[in-house]
């Protein structure tokens, strides 16, 4: 298994699945087993269906479709960062979510682990380093 391709993979599919809302696409890039954080310091979400609720939770409450882009993901062994900007609106109005989620992948490609680091901020800000 080829992390970095992986991890490009990862990227893809969360670029499409968060523009479409499409949660199946996302779980099934993670290991049945595997524990995502969306925050630090929240409790984990395990396995694919605790990221499948997470991820039904987070997209009911977005009221138009999400722009999100990656950064081709920094590769070390099995893990990798990707780096990543949404432009989100809900019903308070649009914002700016910057971020980068740490991912360690299986010898199958999929996500045993991810956690999610982000910083959020009213309206939206114009994607940067020429993404």
């Amino acid at each position: 298994m080829d992390v970095h391709e992986a991890a490009l993979r990862w990227t893809q599919v969360w670029t499409a699945g968060w523009a479409q809302k499409d949660t199946e696409a996302i779980v099934a890039r993670q290991a049945g087993d595997g524990v995502h954080w969306s925050t630090p310091f929240g409790p984990p979400h395990r396995g694919r269906a605790g990221l499948r609720k997470y991820l039904q939770e987070a997209f009911a409450s977005e009221i138009e479709p999400t722009q999100a882009r990656f950064a081709t993901p920094l590769v070390q062994g099995d893990q990798a960062a990707a780096e990543y900007w949404a432009l989100c609106h809900y019903d308070s109005g649009p914002l700016t979510i910057s971020g980068c989620t740490m991912l360690r992948f299986n010898n199958e490609g999929l996500v045993v682990e991810s956690r999610d680091y982000s910083y959020v901020t009213p309206g939206h800000q114009a994607f940067p380093f020429g993404w």
